[in-house]
């Protein structure tokens, strides 16, 4: 009776101090269990997010993933922001310039299918004839069958269509360049052979588009040829050159224009320009100050309404931030962060060289293009007038755009595991309703194999085979064998 007094009574006194009515070592264990679940299950997280990238198509459907929300996102922002213009324009609509858009989304689509379903190999071929034909649309667009819109003479028209071919030349110099940088891959140590003959030609059409003149798209090809000379290789030598000439024509460009110097110095000491030269970008930024968190609404933002110029164009970002607020210019930036990311993962995955440099040429092509574009409206650089890919209106840039995405899916496509996976387990679904073929297992050009069989039979500089290997010296000098295996039980 003495020893269950006792006993009670130092449990009653170690609840009584807690102030709880649960015994300490079950309070304890509870506490540690509590303290491993927080960790446990952010392991469970990242351990089921890894699984998910590491299956073989998980870089196709991310880029599918990704073009889509921005599609939406561009349709339902260009509904917006075009409707006072549309209704302007029309006096009776205000769906016109939407209904186009939407238009150009369907034929961006049906060429993102052909850009997919196309063996890259054959629009590897069919690249220099692209680059031909690019180079000479844009000699025809300065004839009298070129058309002038906003002071470029940049459009061929055809009836109730127009066409940009600067957007085509774009494409055409990414997937012609790597052609040649990448056969010419065994000499690109050499300077000749590496920007003979890519960067003549790339500045034939750099000084055909300037004589339109365009800026913005000069700009958006000196990105895609210097994405191409990195991803091909090229020492860092050659790109402080390209810098120190491009900072030197951007130069001349702007003395030689009265237009593209006043945005310049605009943009560096914006208190002394006009109203009407900063007008522009004063609005942009009133726009997204009005915006703030959540934003106005969804078709709301009272900048459209001829407050914002060509807010349909160049700065939807503007009315993006001021209808949806914060949280959509983070959902738009966070979506090309992740087209940066997928289009990287793409080009490392891959083991033939012409995709790597390709895909990462296209990546960096978008996601830069898109940099500037928000960065100028924000206020970070000069206006240049370029769109936000796939969210500005637009016909050629949205059709070329939708292509650029067909083939970055296709190089997803070509992945080593991807193309095992797709070959041994069937198109599956996605592929079935598409009707998209089963992509073919990379081969090293002949001139390559031939190398590598004359190397490895003896033509080319062998290796010491290592100690004890098959064909190498397998004993020690003044030992026999059996004093060798006597050592080896020591």
């Amino acid at each position: 009776m003495t020893i269950t007094s006792r006993a009670t009574g130092r449990e009653e006194g170690g609840n009584a101090r807690d102030g709880s009515s649960q015994p300490a070592a079950k309070r304890t264990r509870r506490e540690r269990s509590k303290g491993r679940s927080k960790p446990t299950r952010r392991a469970a997280v990242r351990g089921a997010l890894t699984a998910w990238l590491g299956r073989p198509l998980a870089s196709f459907h991310l880029i599918l993933a990704t073009c889509v929300l921005l599609v939406v996102i561009g349709l339902m922002m260009v509904l917006s922001a075009s409707s006072v213009a549309s209704y302007n324009q029309s006096g009776s609509s205000v769906y016109a310039l939407f209904g186009k858009h939407a238009m150009w989304v369907g034929v961006g689509t049906v060429l993102f299918w052909i850009g997919l379903r196309v063996p890259l190999p054959r629009i590897r071929q069919l690249s220099t004839v692209g680059m031909v034909g690019s180079v000479l649309l844009l000699i025809a667009v300065l004839t009298p069958l070129g058309s002038r819109v906003n002071g470029s003479q940049g459009w061929i028209i055809v009836g109730p269509l127009s066409f940009q071919p600067v957007e085509v030349a774009k494409l055409a110099l990414t997937l012609w360049g790597a052609h040649v940088l990448m056969t010419k891959q065994a000499v690109l140590h050499q300077w000749r052979h590496l920007l003979v003959p890519v960067v003549p030609a790339a500045l034939l059409v750099f000084g055909l588009v300037m004589m339109q003149p365009d800026l913005g798209s000069t700009v958006t090809l000196g990105v895609v040829l210097i994405a191409m000379l990195w991803f091909a290789g090229a020492s860092g030598r050659l790109f402080a050159t390209i810098f120190a000439g491009g900072l030197a024509g951007m130069i001349v460009l702007a003395i030689g224009a009265e237009y593209r110097l006043t945005r310049i110095l605009t943009f560096l000491n914006p208190e002394s320009a006009s109203d009407a030269a900063r007008y522009q970008a004063d609005q942009a930024m009133y726009a997204l100050a009005d915006g703030g968190l959540f934003g106005k609404g969804l078709g709301q933002g009272p900048s459209k309404w001829s407050y914002l110029p060509n807010v349909h164009h160049d700065f939807i970002f503007a009315l993006i931030g001021e209808e949806l607020g914060f949280v959509g210019c983070a959902v738009v930036l966070g979506l090309f962060g992740a087209l940066a990311v997928v289009g990287i993962r793409i080009a490392m995955r891959n083991i033939d060289p012409w995709i790597r440099v390709v895909a990462g040429t296209l990546t960096a092509w978008l996601v830069l293009q898109a940099a500037i574009n928000i960065g100028y409206v924000v206020g970070l650089l000069p206006v240049t007038g370029i769109p936000l890919p796939l969210i500005s209106y637009g016909g050629s840039s949205v059709v070329v755009t939708m292509l650029v995405f067909g083939i970055l899916a296709n190089c997803a496509r070509n992945e080593p595991e991807s193309v095992s996976a797709l070959r041994s387990q069937g198109p599956g679904k996605f592929g079935r309703l598409l009707r998209l073929p089963a992509p073919e297992p990379y081969r090293p050009p002949p001139e390559r194999r031939k190398a590598a069989s004359r190397k490895g039979a003896g033509g080319g500089a062998r290796k010491p085979p290592a100690r004890g290997s098959a064909g190498g010296p397998s004993r020690r000098p003044g030992r026999s064998g059996n004093q060798r295996s006597t050592g080896g039980r020591r």
